[in-house]
Formats: structure tokens, C-alpha cells, sequence
């Protein structure tokens, strides 16, 4: 019997850390990878999972559950303690993706025939254009935004979930919702929300429950589709995810640029990087489709095609929004426009004497994808 050795087991663990490596270079691998792992189950072994108890519960039944946890632990991350600069940038930026993703949505259902965009379902570009990356979009605000850009985050992130994704379905008469469905819906997001405002250190304990939820959220939405779907869904997914990097990215800036106009603010105080960081789809949208149609029945029919198209456009904005980034930053350096001149006039109302932000070259490669 051939026994381990040091050597071989160094060997063993260099693989499982390069598989590792890999696995964290794929966009929304945390959401993506259990979805497609909960694909192969129902397209292959579709009653694997009808064991009982546990197993059944947690990764056959456990949708329900697992979105009441999470929206339970993100409303516990949103702090409504922000500054006024910090409240203008997020709610312009939120006004600006939510808007025109309702928009091209409800348009998309009333005017287009059929109900549909080159196969797009309006409540997969609801749910994509109006939700955004948070972690993507802090990580790209650290290396290229100022404060205010990092702490617009807590505003954003309102977009987080199906909320608006509901607000807008019903409000078209799209959807039909249950008054008492709806508050059983909004109540764990209440909650969180009071718990995280009153005990900082329960905002603490619950913030790693986001994270921790969205692989088991993945693998629950992954059970309802198979991969016949998932291939008619790629290509209008990546299309959909071009939709959100130009339609969303740019009623982003341009919400924000109206900002900087009315506020009077001189041209290199513009700084329009956060609406750029934040033309992406969040891993978390995929769930959307599953809320709906926990809430209303009827959507059950298109949930699946709806999640793979969210699905392809969550990969889609991740890999690209990196590079717009890079380069609204390089064309506002070139304009003198910058976020440390942004925070200068925020602070001071004023500029030194020379005002020249030095442009510096940027490694794409240093970004997160």
C-alpha cells in the first residue's frame, strides 16, 4: 500500500490551492459556481436530493429560508446614519441605475410584441439593471474613488434584493401581490435593518451572513433549471449585461454629473467615477426570479430562463466593468477632473493655486474581475 508522503501531500495541497486560485478568478464564482453545480443536479440527478430530512430541507426546499436569512442580514448592514455628500452621491447614482432599469423593463413589456427583447424577459432586465456588485464596486472606489465615492455604498446598497424588482412589477399591475405576501416578504429586511441601526455589534455578527448565504442561495435557485435552458440564455444574458454596463453605467454618471451641475461645482470637482463602478449586476440578483415567484405563482413558469439570463449578465458586467473604470478614470485625468479635486472642494470650497492632479498609468491587470 502506498503510504502518503510530506512531499505528495505538498503536491495535493499546491492543486487544491491552484483550483482554488481558478475557481476565485470566475465573476461571481460565490453565486455562479453552486448555481451551475445545482444545474447539474436537476438536469442529471434530478431526485438526488429527495433523501429527506436535512439534505432535502436545506438544498431541495430551502429557497424560501435561505432568502428570508439573507435579506435578514443585509437589512442589517443598512445604515441610515450618512453624511450629506455621502446621501447625494447615493441617491443620485441609485435614482439614476433604478430608473432607467425600470424603464427599459416596462418598456420592454408594454411596447415590445411578445413582451420580450431579443428573448429578454423584463423581469430579467428589471432585476439585472436596477441591482449592482457592492463588493465589486467598494473594491474599485478603493483603488480609483475618494471617500464619498466608498461611502455611497451605504445608499446603494438599497438596491440590493428584489425589492425594487417587486415595487416595479406590481406598480406596472405586472404582478400581482398579496398584501400579506408582500410584508412577510419585507419584514426580515425590517428587521435586520432596526437590529443593525440600534446594535453596531450586531451589524457586525450578521455581516459575514451575506457571504456565507449566497453559495447555498446559489446551488437552491441552480435546482430549478437545466442546462437546455441555460444554453438558449447565454447569449441574451451577455446581452443584457451590455445593456447594464451602457444604459445603467451611463444613467448613472449622468445623474451624477446633473448633481455636480446644480450644485454648482466647478468641472475638476465632476468626478463621475462611482457611476461608472456601478454599471454591474450583483451575484445576489440571480435570487430575484425565485422571490418573485415565491410571492406570485404565475412567474413561476419563466424563473428559470430568468435566472440564467441574470446569471450570464452577473458575469458579464463583473469582467468588464473593471476595464470602464479604468478608463473613465484615464479620460477625466486627462480633464483634470479628479476624486481627490472632488474632496478638496468638498472640503475647503476651494482649490490651491495649481490644480494638476498628476495622470498616471494604470495596470488593468491589478484589477478585480
Amino acid at each position: 500500500m502506498e503510504t502518503a508522503t510530506p512531499a505528495t501531500t505538498r503536491r495535493s495541497n499546491n492543486s487544491l490551492e491552484r483550483i482554488g486560485s481558478l475557481f476565485g478568478k470566475i465573476p461571481g464564482a460565490s453565486m455562479v459556481i453552486p448555481l451551475f453545480l445545482g444545474a447539474i443536479v436537476n438536469t442529471f440527478f434530478p431526485h438526488l436530493l429527495d433523501v429527506g430530512n436535512f439534505t432535502t430541507a436545506l438544498f431541495r426546499d430551502g429557497t424560501g429560508a435561505l432568502l428570508g436569512l439573507f435579506f435578514f442580514c443585509m437589512g442589517a448592514q443598512l445604515d441610515f446614519r450618512t453624511t450629506g455628500v455621502t446621501l447625494e452621491k447615493g441617491f443620485a447614482i441609485l435614482i439614476g441605475k433604478v430608473g432607467i432599469g425600470v424603464a427599459v423593463g416596462l418598456a420592454v413589456a408594454f411596447w415590445i410584441p411578445g413582451g420580450m427583447l431579443f428573448g429578454l424577459l423584463p423581469l430579467a432586465i428589471i432585476a439585472a439593471m436596477t441591482n449592482s456588485n457592492s463588493a465589486l464596486y467598494v473594491a474599485l472606489m478603493k483603488q480609483f474613488g475618494n471617500t464619498s465615492d466608498r461611502a455611497a455604498v451605504s445608499v446603494i446598497s438599497l438596491n440590493d434584493g428584489p425589492f425594487f424588482t417587486l415595487i416595479a412589477l406590481g406598480a406596472a399591475g405586472l404582478a400581482a401581490f398579496p398584501a400579506e405576501m408582500l410584508v412577510g416578504l419585507l419584514i426580515p429586511l425590517a428587521l435586520g435593518f432596526v437590529l443593525g441601526n440600534v446594535s453596531p455589534k450586531a451589524r457586525a455578527f450578521l455581516a459575514p451572513g451575506e457571504t456565507l448565504l449566497i453559495p447555498f442561495l446559489g446551488f437552491a435557485v441552480g435546482r430549478g433549471i437545466d442546462f437546455g435552458t441555460l444554453g438558449v440564455a447565454g447569449m441574451q444574458g451577455i446581452l443584457l449585461g451590455l445593456m447594464t454596463v451602457v444604459l445603467s453605467g451611463g444613467a448613472a454618471m449622468f445623474a451624477l454629473w446633473l448633481v455636480h451641475v446644480l450644485r454648482r461645482r466647478p468641472k475638476p470637482a465632476r468626478n463621475l467615477i462611482a457611476g461608472a463602478g456601478e454599471a454591474t449586476t450583483a451575484g445576489n440578483a440571480i435570487a430575484t426570479p425565485a422571490a418573485i415567484a415565491l410571492v406570485d405563482p404565475t412567474y413561476q413558469s419563466i424563473q428559470a430562463l430568468a435566472t440564467a439570463q441574470i446569471a450570464a449578465a452577473t458575469i458579464t458586467t463583473a469582467i468588464l466593468i473593471p476595464f470602464i473604470v479604468v478608463l473613465v478614470s484615464r479620460w477625466q485625468l486627462k480633464r483634470n477632473i479628479s476624486p481627490a479635486n472632488e474632496d478638496t472642494w468638498n472640503l475647503h470650497k476651494s482649490f490651491p493655486a495649481s490644480t494638476s492632479p498628476p495622470v498616471r498609468d494604470i495596470d488593468v491587470s491589478t484589477h478585480p474581475a
